[in-house]
């Protein structure tokens, strides 16, 4: 991934230093684990322990020989480590170091994406509290509705937070898993305890039944439910770039001194961080296709999942824990307009108060159907002649023959609206 879109920690993670930092680790506890056992001598472990390391530029040089990049940093390692090197890789494959290096480096991207997910919800606990009785007008078809509260809307991003928490934590659970079971899986010349012990070590689970490469269902599982976490930061991205036009102005992203919206024009200030994530979105969804069609392999492995891997992997875990931490920020600075949400709220003079009047004509007799026609036309009024809601109503003989003024005017509060609010905080932060 491009460095505009990349934060030091998953840099240090996807990096050439760590990949083959990584791979050392499961060449290592192959050793350690064959040795225990007794496949190769155990005075050879603290040597290999001791002596092992690469050098990156070596590597590429071996490979240029061996067209191989695991067999160079094998060969790598051999050379550093003297005659105890003819140890190292004994009885294993290739992807036996790879996939199981891969899903060590996966579960722990999945990990930091975690933190930043905890971040962000606290950020939103702390806006919705805040904001928990702010009035603002709930829409529908990009149409004023009913009446909402900023903290309530809020309410309803961390509760989608906490269901992708739980999602990846089940995700990183799922590949959390390594293999040393040999070149086709079945653990012909690697014994089954060995993959077991070098699992523990890491921290990870064996594969119940791998083939050359762990299965990448498990993969493209972790993929899908990245893509559908970045959905949610594109819909919450989008919410705020729609609350941010100049029309509603209900919110702004922060905006800095000295910062410039437009090259052309001094007046600008422009959701521009919300539109990056809206941006990312479509390529973390692209990638999670391109891994879901590498689910499928020949046989027991082939090679293409391979080249698009090395892509999508690391970028798509990359963009999403940039899109969390950016996401964090913008609303950490955000920039909430209380009286421009009572304006559009009143905008209507009353009009989002309609079906609760409708509610209360029912109460006093007419049927829905009939109902929702008396109050359809003097909504209509306000739409048409500019009258307000309440006034329209008053001047209704066939509404004013069922409710008392009193009456009307209490199905025009507020109040009635945001009654239930404790009911959903009580839910989402318990």
């Amino acid at each position: 991934m491009i460095e505009r879109y990349t934060t030091p920690e998953m840099h240090d993670l996807w990096s050439e230093q760590t990949k083959y930092q990584t791979w050392m680790e499961v060449e290592i506890a192959v050793c350690e684990a064959l040795a225990e056992f007794g496949y190769i001598p155990s005075e050879a472990v603290p040597t290999i322990r001791e002596r092992a390391r690469f050098d990156p530029q070596r590597i590429a040089e071996l490979e240029q020989e061996t067209r191989h990049d695991v067999m160079a940093f094998v060969r790598n390692l051999a050379e550093n480590i003297g005659e105890a090197g003819k140890w190292v890789h004994y009885g294993i494959t290739s992807y036996d170091v790879v996939d199981t290096a891969l899903c060590l480096r996966m579960k722990r991207a999945v990990g930091l994406i975690l933190e930043e997910v905890d971040a962000l919800m606290g950020v939103l606990r702390r806006l919705a509290q805040e904001h928990l009785r702010t009035p603002m007008i709930g829409r529908t078809h990009g149409v004023h509705a009913e009446p909402i509260t900023f903290g309530f809307k809020l309410l309803g991003w961390h509760a989608e937070m906490a269901r992708h928490r739980e999602r990846l934590q089940r995700a990183q659970q799922e590949i959390a898993v390594g293999k040393v079971s040999g070149a086709v899986g079945i653990h012909a010349n690697v014994d089954p305890r060995v993959e077991e012990r070098v699992c523990e070590r890491l921290g990870l689970t064996p594969d119940p039944a791998s083939t050359q490469i762990v299965a990448r269902d498990r993969h493209a599982s972790l993929l899908a439910q990245l893509a559908v976490m970045a959905g949610s930061l594109e819909k919450f991205a989008t919410e705020i770039r729609n609350l941010q036009r100049t029309e509603i102005l209900e919110v702004q992203e922060a905006f800095a001194q000295g910062q410039t919206g437009s090259s052309a024009m001094p007046h600008k200030r422009n959701p521009w961080n919300c539109e990056t994530v809206s941006g990312l979105a479509r390529v973390v969804r692209a990638n999670a296709t391109a891994m879901l069609e590498s689910v499928s392999t020949w046989h027991e492995r082939d090679l293409t999942n391979s080249s698009v891997e090395r892509i999508v992997i690391p970028d798509t875990l990359t963009l999403v824990h940039w899109m969390t931490r950016k996401l964090r920020t913008i609303l950490d600075g955000l920039v909430v307009l209380p009286q421009n949400m009572k304006r559009n709220l009143e905008l209507l003079g009353g009009l989002p108060y309609s079906e609760h009047v409708m509610l209360a004509l029912i109460q006093k007799g007419l049927s829905r159907e009939g109902a929702y026609k008396l109050v359809q036309r003097n909504a209509s009024r306000v739409w048409d002649e500019g009258v307000p809601f309440l006034e329209a109503l008053l001047s209704d003989e066939a509404v004013r023959a069922l409710l008392s003024e009193q009456e009307i005017r209490q199905c025009l509060d507020l109040n009635h609206h945001l009654r239930h609010l404790d009911t959903t905080v009580e839910r989402v932060l318990g």
